[in-house]
């Protein structure tokens, strides 16, 4: 990654701010905030999209991502209330493709959980879980390497 390209593997220091909140059940909106606006700018010159589960539709996240320039490809809550996600957004094909591409990824943390044993970490501090995390990964790229050389 080129210097000073804002990354996944640098999140950490970017976001030592919200180390606090960790608990709190909003740390992962909050992080996919602080990442976007290393991406994005807010004339919209540069307009990305940011894919979800439907944990992440929440008016605040919606209205955080639409200000920074970025669409939400959110997966609507529609389970006893109103979603955040509106006509605005789920009236584009793009919305239906990420829908499904979002699916092909959660495949590969799904592999992770039941395959790799994921699970429930079974280390301690945050370089071990990466590392862990890591090696899985890499593991499921092995699984599906034989797959991907006959297409």
């Amino acid at each position: 990654m080129a210097k000073g390209m804002p990354g996944f593997f640098d999140i950490d220091e970017r976001l030592k701010d919200l180390s606090a909140t960790r608990v709190s059940g909003h740390a992962e909106r909050m992080a996919a905030v602080e990442m976007v606006k290393g991406i994005t700018s807010a004339s919209g010159t540069r307009r990305v999209t940011v894919g979800a589960d439907r944990g992440f539709d929440a008016r605040d996240f919606v209205e955080d991502m639409r200000e920074l320039g970025a669409t939400p490809h959110v997966a609507q809550n529609t389970s006893g209330r109103r979603s955040a996600i509106d006509g605005r957004t789920t009236r584009h094909p793009g919305y239906a493709l990420s829908m499904r591409v979002r699916k092909r990824i959660e495949e590969v943390f799904g592999w992770v959980k039941a395959a790799a044993g994921q699970r429930k970490t079974k280390f301690r501090g945050l370089p071990k879980v990466r590392f862990a995390f890591t090696f899985a990964v890499a593991a499921y790229n092995l699984v599906r390497l034989p797959k991907l050389l006959t297409e």
